[in-house]
């Protein structure tokens, strides 16, 4: 069985991962959240690695995030970046409920290292 943390992605598919992992924390990913995805990954990467997040429980999204930070080595700016286009993601509806902002905090850590 391949490990879970042996991810072959790039770096957009690394950034669809987080991005569709935050859009989805609550279960639900609106239209709004799809196309600010889509506007910064192309639709294949989107599909392929929606694909591979449904199958994933959050254990493994988790330990993938993990393993995509330690890959990519992301300086402190692209983490900056990265967190605030996550908050934008999560408030392109106008709400930020409280599961959303649990996992933006989980997130900001992570991504920090």
């Amino acid at each position: 069985m391949k490990n879970m943390t042996d991810i072959n992605w790039t770096r957009d598919e690394f950034k669809a991962y987080v991005l569709l992992y935050a859009a989805n924390c609550d279960y639900v990913e609106n239209r709004q959240e799809r196309e600010f995805i889509l506007n910064r990954v192309n639709k294949d990467t989107y599909h392929k690695i929606h694909y591979e997040l449904d199958n994933d429980n959050d254990y493994q999204s988790i330990q993938k995030i993990i393993a995509g930070v330690e890959k990519f080595d992301y300086s402190k700016d692209e983490i900056q970046y990265l967190t605030a286009e996550i908050m934008e993601l999560l408030l392109v509806d106008d709400q930020l409920d409280t599961v959303e902002q649990c996992v933006y905090m989980m997130l900001k850590k992570i991504l920090k290292k």
